[in-house]
Formats: C-alpha cells, sequence, structure tokens
C-alpha cells in the first residue's frame, strides 16, 4: 500500500516539474547584504523563471544596516519579491522562521544572498524531489577556507549533538535546502520561540537526501557569523534538545558525594584507631576550589536550562515586522 501511495507522490511531482506548474517559494535572510543582493536576487529569478511558471522569493531583511532593503525594493515586479523587515536585528534562525511562516509554495527553498549557496543546484534539488523526498539538503563538499580551529569545533559540535540527543543531523549540512509543503508546515507548527533550525529540519524526520556542493566565495561584503555568535548558536542547539547536560552534573554530584562520604568514614577509623592528625593546609584550599568550581559550573548549566525557560515562558513574539511588500498581490 505504501509503494503505491510514493509511485503515485512520484508521478504527481514529476508531473508538476515537467509541466513547470511547481510552486517555487524561496526564502533568502539578509543582513547587511547590499553588496550581492541585486545580482544575486536577479541570478535566482532567471533561474525560477527556467523551472516554473510559479514562483515567489521571499527576502527577509534581518534590521539591515545598510541600503539592502532599498536595493531590492528596486527590484522589477516580475523578480515576485515579497520583503519581510524586521524591526531590528533577530538573528538568522528568526529570519528563516518567518519566511516559512509567509510562503505559499508547495517547496520551500532556502539560500543565503552572498553566492556561497550555489543557485545552479536548485534544479538539482527539485528533480530528487520529484523522485519523492520531502527534503533536500546540501552538504559542503569540503570546509578548506575555514580555519583548523573552527574546523575542528564544528565537527565536535557534531559529533557532540549526534552522541546526547535523539536526532541524526549530518554533518556539513546548513540551511541550504529544500522543504516539501508537509515538513513547512510541521516546522510551522512547533511554538518554542529559542530555534535552532538545523536540529528542527532533523527533527520533524520524513525522506531525506543529501546533495554535495561546493561553497563558493562571498561576492561581497562580510560575514557576520563570528565566533562569539557561533558559540552561542551551539549552545543553543545543545539545550534546545538534549537535557544531557543536567544529567552529567547530576551523576558527577552523586560521584563526589560518594567519594566525599568514603572518605569521611576513612578520616573517622583513622582518627580512632591512631589519632588526630595535624590536616594541610594546600589540601584544604584545594578542595574547596575544586568543589567550588564544580557548584558553579553546575549552577551555570542549570541557569542556562531556565533562561531558555524564561525566555519561552514570556510569550514575546518571536520577531516583529517593521514593513511587508508585494504579498498583498
Amino acid at each position: 500500500m505504501r509503494l503505491v501511495e510514493e509511485i503515485k507522490l512520484h508521478a504527481q511531482r514529476q508531473t508538476l516539474l515537467e509541466n513547470k506548474n511547481v510552486f517555487i517559494s524561496c526564502i533568502v535572510p539578509v543582513y547587511n547584504e547590499e553588496a550581492n543582493a541585486k545580482q544575486f536576487l536577479t541570478t535566482l529569478a532567471e533561474q525560477l523563471k527556467n523551472l516554473t511558471q510559479r514562483f515567489e522569493i521571499i527576502v527577509v531583511d534581518d534590521g539591515s544596516r545598510d541600503n539592502t532593503l532599498a536595493t531590492v525594493m528596486q527590484l522589477p515586479k516580475e523578480f515576485n519579491i515579497r520583503i519581510i523587515a524586521f524591526s531590528r536585528n533577530f538573528g538568522k534562525e528568526i529570519a528563516l522562521t518567518a519566511g516559512l511562516e509567509h510562503c505559499s509554495g508547495d517547496v520551500a527553498i532556502l539560500m543565503d544572498a552572498d553566492f556561497q549557496h550555489p543557485i545552479e543546484v536548485v534544479p538539482i534539488f527539485l528533480k530528487h524531489w520529484a523522485e519523492g523526498f520531502d527534503m533536500v539538503y546540501g552538504v559542503r563538499r569540503n570546509r578548506d577556507t575555514e580555519s583548523r580551529l573552527r574546523r575542528g569545533l564544528a565537527r565536535l559540535f557534531y559529533k557532540l549533538m549526534t552522541l546526547i540527543t535523539q536526532i541524526e543531523m549530518p554533518e556539513h549540512a546548513g540551511d541550504f535546502r529544500l522543504l516539501d509543503r508537509k515538513i513547512v508546515d510541521a516546522l510551522n507548527a512547533i511554538p518554542e520561540r529559542t530555534r535552532f533550525m538545523k536540529g528542527l529540519y532533523a527533527w520533524v524526520g520524513f525522506t531525506k537526501t543529501a546533495i554535495p556542493f561546493d561553497v563558493s566565495e562571498r561576492r561581497g561584503g562580510k560575514s557576520a557569523w563570528n565566533f562569539m555568535r557561533l558559540a552561542d548558536l551551539a549552545l543553543t542547539g545543545i539545550t534546545s534538545f538534549s537535557n544531557i547536560p543536567l544529567r552529567v552534573w547530576g551523576f558527577l554530584g552523586a560521584v563526589i558525594s560518594l567519594i566525599a562520604l568514603i572518605y569521611a568514614v576513612y578520616i573517622v577509623t583513622v582518627t580512632l584507631l591512631y589519632g588526630t592528625d595535624l590536616p594541610g593546609f594546600p589540601s584544604i584550599i584545594v578542595a574547596v576550589m575544586f568543589f567550588g568550581g564544580v557548584q558553579l559550573l553546575s549552577i551555570g548549566i542549570l541557569g542556562e536550562y531556565i533562561a531558555r525557560i524564561f525566555t519561552e515562558v514570556k510569550q514575546r513574539p518571536t520577531y516583529i515586522i517593521a514593513m511587508k511588500h508585494g504579498f498583498e498581490e
């Protein structure tokens, strides 16, 4: 029965693609991309015109401080550009969320506007979608353009996420991907405000396949992803999808308490048998500093989870829109 449904689905999608009738929504978050926006969106629109008669390009301006928004507003009407401009910078994860919540297509394709996500891979995404995959995601062939430290930390993060969570996040996969409408609806139904999109893509499930691609150089501008922002995103991913850190420190506390109890029994026994020995000042200082550090670290981890709870229960809107353009059409 399932095989029959898969064959029907494949036939329906193939027909849509061949007749150029599949509705494609491209979601492009931008932040200070004045140098790239016009050329990228022009190239993307021309590619989409060759693939389908029905498409929209949703540009989410994440509080840009340059002339990105004005540049996008000047693009021709036939590019079918819809614009969402935030009141301030809310971050890329939130920009992607806004794009998904406002898109109407049969599929949504997520891309960056700096040309690092090659536009020529889009037809390959659609081909695999027509074959029955609900999610088609790009995987970097290499990370040679990054420093050795950054590559090592990225590899460590993915291994850690696979180890401590119940989801499998493919290494070297980013936001460059195609999502079927059912996945878009599933992501839009998730109410959490502190969002780690790479984890959510994996969490919703559905059939998926990977497409390797080469990351191109930025055509202009500068990446806003510094080390601190990447570290914050990694911390968000870990705390959003695993409570293992809490359990680890609970286990460590139990182990330390057991060791302390055994040591106390040892001290009492030695004192009863041989009398009181002169306590050593250095050993006391080391013990106090060690246990103090453990307590502060465990309180910090606990505080991080409490901060996430605090953010969720306030129920503030995920983002605030300053201006929308093109959706009325």
